[in-house]
């Protein structure tokens, strides 16, 4: 009689999270992030560099980034305003909408460098939310003179 009773179980279960992640959730639907665009642009300095991407928001929900790590060296996140950068400790990503992370913009600075990564290399990543699991991502390094066109700037 166990194997019924456990099939039953596993079926609600199923069925439960099928309504996750229907329209009629409501307001607490959450969050479905997604990352693209990313790149690094081949470091000039042995211990600092910048990082780009762009987080796409599908979801009813907005949420946060809230930090990111790497066992490349010290990550933290800066935002641009009036031409002056400071650090955050956070930057929204709106429901329905994108944190883009650019040139000249809101941007990743890794700092305290392990190895100053080359061209054709990949740097991992995690970055943190206040509400959603973190997600991995393999920033590839591209030329130090790259600069992404209009369709991978997330624009």
């Amino acid at each position: 009689m166990r194997g019924p009773a456990v099939a039953a179980a596993a079926l609600a279960g199923a069925l439960l999270l099928a309504g996750c992640g229907s329209e009629d959730s409501g307001p607490d639907a959450g969050a479905d992030l997604s990352v693209g665009s990313a790149y690094m642009p081949q470091p000039v300095s042995d211990s600092m560099a910048a990082g780009f991407l762009t987080v796409t928001n599908e979801g009813d929900a907005e949420d946060e980034l809230t930090s990111v790590t790497s066992d490349a060296g010290q990550v933290s996140m800066h935002e641009t305003a009036n031409g002056t950068m400071k650090e955050t400790d956070s930057l929204p990503v709106p429901a329905h909408g994108r944190l883009v992370l650019e040139s000249g913009g809101n941007h990743l600075m890794f700092e305290k460098l392990k190895h100053r990564p080359k061209q054709g290399e990949t740097v991992s990543v995690e970055l943190h939310f206040a509400h959603s699991g973190p997600v991995t991502v393999e920033i590839p390094v591209k030329a130090a003179t790259y600069r992404p066109t209009a369709e991978h700037s997330g624009h």
